[in-house]
């Protein structure tokens, strides 16, 4: 209750599963996890299951959260789902929103059998019908069918190697395999460590020593699509959590990282500190960034954006996305590139990047901004990633439900003249 109060507060699921979950005995962690996630995955089919119009709202997540135990958890038994769904009805409400959530649910249970798959939609329609314009039925469906699943843990190695970071988790009982692309260490179950069992990252071994850094592997191709040659000065400019500016750091560039917010900047100080790597780290908004023109050979900027290819980790990004969201994301993005534009010395390399499978947040940012700097032109380094990854202007595009990934996006654009 607490991470879904947080998020209908506005927070997102990231930042209200951090706050709540550390305080709760690890069983009782994995089951909140999965059912907030489960309620925020499902919660259009759960509301037309629940009919929810006419429901006193103080009720909506306690029947979310009984419907989606009844309908999806075999593990819990329907007797508990409901009783404990009946309790908080009570202490939120009182004895008639006790009495109506115990009918609900107990109709519901009744019910029971075919399973959330055969319940309805679990994304919006307006957003599932834009998917299918651009990648067809078959492909929707199974990006749909991959957003609705619990994303993989994927690990970048950091002050270990990557043999070293493999050893350490199959010496600790934990399955490991090679990321899509040899891009990193997914962490799987093993003989020890059942599928519900996977803990906190905090937890593997590795994380206090900065061993590795949590990084889907779309994330550090981008990296490698960047191709900035060692000893490169470059401006990550949108840098918080600070995986990128990490991974390009270990690759032999030398980072100035610019944040706009002082909390997230904090974040990004952590991450580089547990890391090992010497990255500069500027309070900025690039907007108004305080370095003169042309002082960097390169500028990433990895913008803002709805965050369509990362709806499997982020499950409530369904729910706050919109058509006006996607075209003011695009809007900030254009002026962003813009921004950064300024701060590419002649011959130098500027980066745009995404985590949207949105076209106005992606190829139409790039291509609106070369029509306005004809002194940038398209420069896709030949062989950093593989060409399946690769669109025909040589962009660099990942799909989740074709590569395995995050849904990502970048361009490579050089300063010409």
């Amino acid at each position: 209750m607490q991470i879904l109060d947080a998020v209908r507060a506005g927070a997102t699921f990231q930042t209200a599963r951090d706050r709540a979950l550390p305080s709760l005995a690890e069983r009782d962690r994995r089951l909140a996890y999965e059912l907030a996630a489960g309620v925020l995955r499902r919660r259009a089919q759960l509301d037309r299951t629940l009919e929810l119009e006419t429901v006193d709202p103080r009720l909506h997540d306690i029947l979310r959260l009984g419907a989606y135990q009844l309908r999806a958890l075999e593990r819990v038994p329907p007797y508990a789902a409901v009783s404990t769904s009946v309790e908080l009805a009570r202490e939120i409400t009182d004895e008639g929103g006790a009495r109506f959530v115990n009918q609900a649910l107990r109709k519901i249970a009744r019910d029971a059998g075919g399973g959330m798959r055969d319940a309805g939609d679990t994304h919006p329609r307006w957003l599932v019908e834009r998917w299918q314009a651009q990648f067809g039925r078959r492909e929707t469906e199974r990006l749909i069918a991959w957003n609705d699943s619990r994303a993989p843990l994927t690990l970048q190695p950091a002050r270990w190697d990557a043999a070293t970071l493999g050893a350490r988790l199959t010496e600790a009982g934990f399955g490991v395999r090679e990321a899509p692309f040899g891009a990193g260490v997914v962490v799987e179950t093993g003989a020890t460590h059942p599928a519900s069992r996977i803990p906190p990252p905090a937890q593997l071994p590795g994380y206090s020593e900065g061993g590795f850094i949590v990084q889907d592997p779309a994330h550090a191709l981008v990296c490698r699509y960047a191709a900035f040659p060692p000893g490169t000065l470059v401006y990550d400019a949108c840098a918080a959590p600070g995986g990128k500016a990490a991974l390009l750091e270990r690759g032999g560039a030398r980072i100035v990282a610019g944040e706009a917010r002082r909390d997230r900047g904090r974040r990004l100080v952590e991450t580089a500190r547990r890391a090992g790597v010497a990255i500069r780290v500027a309070v900025a908004d690039l907007l108004s960034a305080p370095f003169a023109p042309g002082t960097f050979a390169a500028v990433l900027v990895d913008a803002p954006c709805s965050a369509t290819g990362t709806m499997a980790r982020h499950p409530d990004a369904r729910w706050r996305v919109t058509r006006r969201a996607i075209e003011r994301c695009a809007q900030r993005q254009g002026a962003l590139l813009a921004a950064a534009a300024v701060l590419v010395r002649p011959g130098g390399v500027l980066v745009y990047a995404t985590c949207s499978l949105e076209p106005e947040e992606n190829t139409d940012v790039v291509t609106e901004f070369l029509a306005r700097h004809p002194g940038f032109a398209r420069a896709p380094a030949a062989g950093a990633v593989p060409a399946v990854l690769l669109t025909p202007d040589g962009d660099f595009r990942s799909l989740p439900q074709r590569h395995g990934t995050d849904g990502a996006y970048a361009a490579r654009l050089a300063r010409v003249a």
